[in-house]
């Protein structure tokens, strides 16, 4: 058994990117002192009072990065004093660390106590070895804790650097490109997607994009499509939502009217339950978090009105609140179970087959961004004024105005969105999330057989033909935990194996994460973004207090692999360059608390990652904008007034944010979209937030999807297909033109002219007279860098136009940091 020496001074820290495979494998030796044991028995009584099935002592291992926990061992008896994990870890990692540190606690219900901790030196590590190691557990004082006979932990450790990763910085290359590894579910071939922007496109929206192979791009039309499926059903209506709202109608373009369109979707959900349609519908229980955040005007999501609209009748609707999973104290079973929600937006229906048969019916498939609910219905016009007559008059939706009603007139809140129609094999991995997600909160077995209509609905195969050059590849991603999805493996072999992770007992799907730090690694020439939140990456924020951040815990990796990409590509003296579109800030009223803390660790994640790409710059020696390498943007709009507008019956009272704003004519569009493009050739689509949140696995439920057209990938040529055409139609719609310079994203003349549009628009979004439309959304974000990379106010520009809050947000003092990561 050899020992590993202790380093006589503290080694420098150094980047350890790509990642680490962790293996915790034993305990030798931890006799555990009387008094701790008197504890653990007195807290396993109280456990036993409480209704606790398990009151044993329990002992785990954290791994870590420095201050940053990257994994933890499930909890296993001290029952002699040897303890077994034989636990492996696939660790993604952009940290800066001197040493990888294995820290030992003792679980109780209300938290942990520390027993010791190990470590191993990161530059041991770099070389790529295997390394097998016997270390001695130490105190707080670094010394070998006083126990009988000098407990050791065992440790296998192996890293692999980004650069010897396969497809790093190389794009897809190949159609035979496998999908990302160790997930839950394998990519699947031979589908067909839909991709949406917004939940409408009306028939004046057509860009003339030129594709592959002579063809143009065509947009579709989301709530359209997702009214056909559910009109057309004769099996199964599945549906998951963070808010289904009852009220609302998809079909509002009378120039294009349907067969029952005038229905709401609550009446048509209930023609088709009674029409002997199985329809199933998982809501978020809004909880506690509802009446904490209501108050500022975050959360009014109608799950307990929906869940009344169809109480006795055919269409069985769940509240399910957040429930976390096992392996959690007492306090973070509240937190959870207050804090978090269900965020999936998903459909599942079954539909005609294409050659239009009614008899044989397969499976199709929504997902992404877009919740069926009251403010999601928009065209890419985003109306402030003049639809409030029309599609909006009964759907007015503005929750960053305080008192702001259809009485007293716009701006309503415009909404931008993405989502996606899937069909084929992956259409069945849908429906296997939504029966997990059933079969765990939904009460009744009431889930469709489908072995007994496997004469009906066709299984799982592709409904493309291989040499198609319109056929997708896709695999769905997740972030999910056993207290939401039945049927999780425990054994930590099988939970490896199924591409899921331990943490304390609670197994974890974590796929969307690692889909996003796959597809950045791999991307050659650039990244556009669009999403309703951007921070995380906190284990990298700059502070003069090296500790300030430590308890954050906004530790998902995609900022800091977004920064690390440009700075790799500066090094190599390639074009790269990576746009990202948020909102102006969270929806909320801005001034608020909690939205002034989002907008803070937007600020310090936006700072971190320019500090990093001007150190780079300055090592090559070139003199250059940062914004030519990343910038940020956000939408807004501005409209003349027309005579023929809706004339409301109230005004807002005077010398408000609401009377500034309506005098003003102009209101940000919110971005609600959760997408990322790489190189044109990959996409992600789905429901999951750039935050904590979203990418944590164990917090909010999310679900995404990452696919490419196998024919349609940037090789010899810049890729042409189905994903290339989405993003020139949002820069249409976002820039209200096409330049040839878009068509080449990496380029300096493409991010040059995209900045330059956005500081126009920003500009006339900002002056005092308004003289007409203004020309397109995309603003350029409000903040300026600095020649060292720090994030500062533009000037005159504190505060967002019409409103007191703080473009730069502010530190809250009593939001947990848990909330509004």
């Amino acid at each position: 058994m050899a020992e590993a020496g202790m380093a006589e001074a503290e080694m420098a820290p150094i980047l350890l990117h790509g990642y680490l495979h962790a293996s915790i494998c034993e305990i030798e030796r931890l006799h555990i002192g009387a008094f701790t044991k008197y504890f653990q028995k007195i807290m396993g009584l109280v456990k036993k009072a409480m209704g606790y099935k398990n009151t044993a002592t329990e002992f785990y291992v954290k791994i870590g990065l420095e201050n940053t926990t990257v994994g933890q061992t499930r909890r296993v008896r001290h029952e002699d004093t040897n303890l077994c994990w034989n636990e492996s870890f696939r660790i993604y990692c952009a940290h800066v660390a001197s040493d990888v540190i294995f820290t030992i606690k003792v679980d109780n219900f209300i938290g942990a106590e520390l027993i010791g901790w190990a470590s191993i030196p990161v530059s041991d590590l770099i070389p790529g070895n295997k390394i097998d190691r016997w270390l001695t557990i130490l105190d707080t004082n670094k010394e070998p804790i006083m126990l009988l006979g000098r407990p050791m932990i065992n440790v296998k450790l192996q890293f692999f650097d980004v650069s010897r990763e396969q497809y790093s910085s190389r794009g897809l290359k190949t159609p035979d490109f496998p999908g990302v590894p160790f997930t839950f579910f394998p990519q699947r071939n031979g589908c067909r997607v839909t991709l949406y922007q917004d939940a409408h496109v009306p028939d004046d929206f057509i860009p003339k994009i030129p594709l592959a192979g002579g063809k143009f791009y065509e947009p579709h039309r989301c709530w359209e499509d997702i009214f056909d499926a559910i009109y057309n059903a004769k099996h199964m209506i599945y549906i998951t939502g963070w808010s289904v709202y009852t009220e609302i109608s998809f079909v509002r373009d009378r120039t294009r009217p349907k067969a029952g369109g005038d229905l709401t979707l609550g009446e048509l959900l209930k023609k088709k339950a009674n029409e002997g349609v199985r329809v199933l519908l998982l809501v978020w229980d809004d909880r506690t978090s509802g009446r904490m955040l209501k108050k500022d005007g975050l959360m009014m999501t109608h799950d307990k009105e929906t869940e009344k609209y169809f109480r006795d009748t055919n269409v069985h609707c769940v509240l399910c609140p957040r429930n976390p999973d096992d392996g959690r104290s007492i306090i973070q079973d509240i937190e959870i179970d207050t804090l978090f929600t269900h965020h999936q937006k998903i459909v599942v229906v079954d539909s005609e087959m294409p050659n239009g048969s009614s008899n044989i019916r397969r499976l199709v498939s929504f997902i992404g961004g877009i919740d069926l609910c009251d403010g999601r219905y928009d065209t890419q016009f985003h109306s402030l004024f003049r639809t409030l007559d029309s599609v909006h008059h009964d759907d007015f939706h503005q929750r960053n105005i305080a008192g702001a009603t259809i009485r007293k007139g716009g701006p309503r809140e415009p909404w931008h969105d993405i989502h996606c129609r899937l069909e084929g094999p992956v259409a069945w991995d849908v429906l296997y999330n939504f029966e997990q997600r059933w079969q765990k909160q939904g009460g009744k077995d009431l889930l469709l057989p489908l072995q007994e209509l496997e004469r009906i609905i066709i299984p799982p195969s592709p409904v493309m033909f291989p040499d198609d050059h319109e056929t997708w590849n896709v695999q769905l991603l997740r972030s999910i935990d056993g207290g939401s999805a039945f049927g999780f493996p425990h054994a930590p072999q099988e939970v490896a194996k199924s591409g899921l992770v331990s943490d304390k007992n609670n197994i974890i799907d974590r796929s969307i994460q690692d889909g996003y730090i796959h597809a950045i690694r791999r991307a050659s020439r650039f990244i556009y973004i669009e999403n309703q939140y951007f921070l995380g990456s906190s284990f990298s924020w700059y502070s003069k207090n090296d500790n300030k951040y430590a308890g954050v815990g906004a530790l998902h990796l995609i900022p800091k692999e977004l920064s690390l990409k440009i700075v790799s590509k500066i090094e190599a003296g390639e074009p790269f360059r990576v746009y990202v579109i948020v909102p102006m800030w969270p929806e909320g009223y801005p001034e608020t608390a909690a939205v002034q803390d989002i907008l803070d660790w937007q600020r310090r994640t936006m700072e971190m990652m320019y500090i990093d790409i001007v150190e780079a710059l300055k090592a090559k020696g070139i003199v250059a904008n940062p914004k030519d390498y990343l910038t940020f943007f956000c939408l807004g709009n501005r409209e003349v007034k027309k005579g023929t507008e809706y004339e409301p019956s109230e005004k807002p009272d005077p010398n408000t944010d609401y009377s500034q704003a309506q005098q003003a004519r102009r209101g940000m569009i919110y971005v609600h979209a959760k997408m990322m493009i790489v190189d044109d050739e990959y996409i992600i689509i789905g429901s999951a937030n750039i935050n904590q949140r979203s990418m944590d696995g164990a917090r909010d439920s999310e679900i995404a999807m990452g696919a490419y057209q196998p024919y349609h990938l940037s090789c010899k040529n810049p890729a042409r297909g189905q994903i290339y055409g989405l993003r020139m139609a949002l820069w249409y719609e976002h820039m209200g033109l096409l330049d040839d310079s878009f068509c080449h994203p990496e380029s300096f003349e493409c991010i040059q002219k995209v900045n330059k549009i956005g500081q126009r628009n920003w500009d006339l979004y900002t002056k005092e007279d308004l003289e007409e439309d203004l020309p397109g959304h995309l603003l350029s974000y409000p903040i300026g860098v600095s020649s060292d990379g720090t994030v500062t106010e533009l000037p005159g520009m504190q505060y967002f136009p019409d409103t007191k809050a703080r473009v730069l947000g502010s530190e809250a003092e009593y939001y947990p940091s848990i909330l509004t990561t």
